[in-house]
């Protein structure tokens, strides 16, 4: 049996202990717009404003659509970096005016872009993560990923103060590269 002060002494170096070991730096806060590329899709969540305020989006710029013509609109899930089935139609339409359209052997920039909350250096991991995102699913689908160049604006262009605003600065640009 222990005595009273062994176990007062024992509690002490637990809880000291629990809060030395394997906590450096606190991770940033857990934001709207946190996600990582192994993340599960989860899709907006019950009560969450409708779809075009929550999720982010593929913005594809005019150049590309003048070439291709009318591409359907893409979105990203809520809190994460992959590819939602509805920008699935977009990114496969334009993957193949990219493969054997009219663009085909051009190239194009991808920049990833996150909202302003959470730490400066986490928003420009989380946009080159969502920039990778897209990479990936047009290579898939026969873009030569050597065609794809993909970067960061982390949080510089943000300019939303809600959640409509957040969700207008999640996005992944394609531009035409020059």
């Amino acid at each position: 049996m222990m005595k009273l002060p062994s176990a007062l002494a024992l509690s002490a170096f637990a809880v000291a202990l629990a809060t030395t070991v394997g906590c450096s730096d606190p991770p940033p806060p857990k934001t709207a717009d946190d996600s990582s590329s192994t993340s599960t899709n989860k899709g907006p969540k019950k009560g969450d404003a409708a779809k075009s305020d929550t999720d982010s989006n593929v913005q594809i710029d005019n150049k590309i659509i003048a070439a291709c013509g009318d591409l359907p609109t893409a979105h990203f899930g809520f809190d994460s970096a992959d590819v939602q089935s509805d920008a699935a139609n977009a990114l496969d339409a334009l993957a193949r005016c990219f493969v054997s359209g009219p663009l085909k052997g051009r190239s194009m920039k991808l920049i990833g872009h996150a909202d302003s909350r959470g730490e400066t250096e986490y928003n420009l991991a989380l946009g080159q993560k969502r920039a990778g995102g897209v990479s990936g699913f047009l290579a898939k689908k026969g873009v030569e990923q050597g065609k794809m160049l993909t970067s960061s604006k982390g949080e510089f262009e943000a300019t939303g103060t809600d959640e409509a605003g957040w969700a207008r600065d999640r996005k992944v640009e394609v531009l035409l590269a020059e």
